[in-house]
């Protein structure tokens, strides 16, 4: 992957306001992101690694609100809901928006794809050609989506992608991002994914530590606790199960 598509993204950094932010709010206990005040991107693609609770998901529901996607996910084609739960973050968001416009983009989350799957079937009755979505496997229609929506000149945020992937499917999808980011796409991804983490080129941004900052892969614990399992194996579930 070329880091020199830096000047095609379509989304180039961040900024919070935080008098926006009421001051009892539940974004201010979370130390990554409350002391955040701008972010910039410098990778076609960016991860987003780091423990479970450290803001994450947080931060990018408030991107893909802000930039007009439906919080549960889908296109920005989507408008359901099924239940109301993105923070105020993306409302003291502001988006250093690239000169280039995404001509196409997707949210995909795992814990609400779903609904979404829904929303896909019942859309497709109006037009188009039906992914029939809850008829798959749910890493199967992950990779429909995907192989569906992924398009040149595109941005997509990602919230745990390989969350029904097997390893090879995970395989597959980096391929994809990788031939998607070639074509002037951005990717922002959460995950905790080894296997997406190797992809060449990307920028890894960790969430530990109480601060949002860059890190080599080599790095991220997703990283160190797999090496350290695989290396180690019998040692550790020894001392994990005695």
């Amino acid at each position: 992957m070329n880091r020199n598509n830096f000047t095609d993204l379509k989304i180039h950094g961040l900024r919070i306001d935080w008098d926006r932010i009421s001051r009892n709010s539940y974004l201010r206990d979370i130390a990554a992101v409350s002391g955040l005040e701008e972010l910039e991107f410098t990778s076609p693609v960016t991860f987003f690694v780091g423990e479970n609770g450290t803001g994450k998901s947080t931060l990018l529901e408030a991107i893909a609100v802000q930039f007009g996607f439906n919080p549960e996910g889908g296109t920005k084609n989507y408008s359901f809901a099924t239940y109301d739960s993105h923070s105020e973050l993306y409302d003291a968001l502001t988006l250093i928006r690239g000169a280039r416009r995404a001509k196409w983009g997707y949210f995909l989350r795992a814990e609400s794809f779903y609904n979404v799957a829904t929303a896909e079937a019942e859309y497709s009755q109006m037009g188009g050609v039906p992914l029939d979505l809850h008829e798959k496997s749910h890493g199967e229609s992950f990779l429909a989506t995907v192989q569906e929506n992924f398009k040149p000149s595109g941005l997509y945020l990602m919230d745990e992608p390989e969350a029904a992937l097997s390893p090879q499917r995970q395989l597959a999808m980096l391929v994809e991002i990788a031939k998607c980011a070639e074509q002037d796409s951005q990717f922002i991804i959460v995950t905790h994914s080894p296997i997406l983490l190797a992809l060449p080129g990307a920028e890894i941004l960790s969430f530990d530590e109480g601060s949002i900052h860059p890190c080599s892969y080599e790095e991220t614990e997703s990283y160190k606790v797999t090496e350290m399992f695989i290396n180690e194996r019998e040692h550790i579930l020894d001392l994990l199960l005695r």
